[in-house]
């Protein structure tokens, strides 16, 4: 499996967004919903990274920058048939260290607050995320959980 900056352009990245956005559709109301769309990465504040195996994207981990040295972490997906596989931990750790890499002082996300969102608020948890009030445009939800790291 190889982590690879996403190229805009390739269908497979399309069709990895459509599931992202789809998988989201059920799990909390549209106006709580923060993914991205595929033209919103088109945003050159936004850097994005996928996993590609057999063929495939399997994963995909996003950065924004904020500004001020304030990034946000975006966009982590894992296929349903990885989860449990350690390539979420592996995509997360891929991000932090491109943000240390650019600079970034503090990355900070959101993420759901309902129990489908639990392994994913426990990884980030375990790397040292805590949680924060909400940040940039986001405004308090009780769908959301916020957390953020310092680097």
């Amino acid at each position: 499996m190889t982590l690879v900056p996403a190229r805009l352009d390739d269908p497979r990245l399309a069709a990895l967004v459509a599931e992202h956005l789809a998988e989201m559709e059920p799990t909390t109301p549209a106006c709580s919903r923060h993914a991205l769309s595929l033209e919103q990465f088109r945003d050159p504040a936004v850097r994005l990274w996928v996993a590609e195996a057999a063929g495939g994207l399997v994963g995909s981990v996003a950065l924004k920058d904020l500004g001020g040295g304030h990034v946000e972490l975006k966009t982590m997906r894992v296929s349903p048939s990885l989860r449990g596989s350690g390539l979420g931990r592996r995509l997360l750790e891929h991000a932090l260290a491109q943000a240390r890499a650019s600079g970034a002082t503090r990355v900070s996300l959101e993420t759901g607050s309902g129990e489908v969102f639990a392994p994913a608020r426990g990884l980030y948890r375990a790397h040292g995320f805590v949680d924060c009030d909400p940040f940039g445009d986001y405004r308090p939800d009780r769908h959301s959980t916020f957390l953020t790291l310092p680097l």
